[in-house]
């Protein structure tokens, strides 16, 4: 992959690069403030940024909005939000143009450095990386909607898992079920969240989108 990064802390900053670069990956650029992240994105382009949310001058959400102009800017790049915690409003202002090459983790993840990458290599192929935390207060945080009543306890885990990025062989590992199993609750939420028949990736995120906004 070709990576730029995007974080104020130094040291975590030259951690995130040394480790993609014994990885294989080509880290294009490494800076420390907002503009300079949009320069090196336009200069670069790309195939993924990872991007620290509160960055200077106000370390507020200078990340979050140069991720959200880059994303509209350059569609084909990937997008990984960093934070030390998890802010739902900013993960949510993410998501409002489509999940799909998206990724929001907590730094806590670079520890589990297989982990980070595999998030990283989703999101610059196109998929989406949250974190379980993230997936669980973004859910926690939003009422329930009436169209997601239908599903069943099990088909909102497996829908909570998808939200995570993971693929259905993934799914079946981590509920200690059979592939075909999962394939079955998949299809059964599609159907009951009214999501048409099209391509599998499509209804995916729709259905993730859905299950996170409502």
């Amino acid at each position: 992959m070709r990576v730029v990064i995007a974080e104020d802390a130094a040291v975590l900053r030259e951690l995130l690069g040394q480790m993609l670069v014994e990885r294989g990956h080509e880290v294009c650029a490494s800076v420390g403030d907002a503009e300079a992240l949009r320069a090196a994105v336009a200069e670069h382009r790309p195939d993924v940024t990872v991007v620290d949310i509160r960055m200077p001058p106000s370390h507020t959400d200078e990340g979050l909005r140069a991720a959200i102009d880059i994303r509209r800017a350059y569609p084909g790049t990937g997008v990984l939000l960093f934070s030390q915690y998890v802010e739902t409003k900013y993960a949510t202002r993410l998501l409002a143009d489509g999940s799909a090459g998206v990724g929001y983790l907590l730094k806590d993840r670079v520890a589990n450095i297989a982990e980070f990458t595999d998030a990283l290599a989703r999101v610059a192929g196109g998929g989406t990386a949250l974190d379980p935390e993230v997936v669980t207060q973004l859910a926690g945080a939003s009422r329930r909607a009436a169209e997601l009543t239908p599903l069943t306890a099990r088909e909102r885990q497996v829908l909570s898992l998808m939200a995570e990025g993971r693929s259905n062989a993934a799914i079946a590992q981590a509920l200690v079920v059979s592939a075909g199993t999962v394939e079955k609750h998949v299809a059964a939420v599609f159907d009951k969240l009214g999501l048409p028949a099209s391509h599998d990736a499509n209804r995916r995120v729709l259905a993730v989108l859905r299950y996170l906004r409502d």
